[in-house]
């Protein structure tokens, strides 16, 4: 099973094609991804990234989204660790 995030592009620091890479912003940790496989990838833009590689260019909206899933998750996740008659 494979996992891919979505981060936005803050900028390209590299342009070489195989090398090209840039910081790519997720929630409030920016983290220096591989930007080859999406060479008309800009910054602004809305990537999905796994392992380090952005993969695909992704709209705003679905971004959105997908980050607010993750969001909802992570909040389920600290309910289901709280002890049976602990509240939060």
């Amino acid at each position: 099973m494979c996992l891919g995030i979505p981060g936005r592009i803050e900028s390209i620091d590299n342009e070489d094609a195989l090398a090209r890479s840039g910081t790519v912003r997720f929630g409030g940790v920016g983290k220096t991804v591989n930007l080859a496989y999406v060479p008309e990838a800009e910054a602004g833009d809305y990537v999905i990234v796994h392992v380090g590689f952005a993969i695909s260019v992704i709209d705003a909206e679905e971004a959105e989204k997908t980050l607010a899933m993750i969001e909802e998750m992570e909040g389920l996740a600290d309910l289901e660790e709280a002890s049976p008659g602990e509240s939060s």
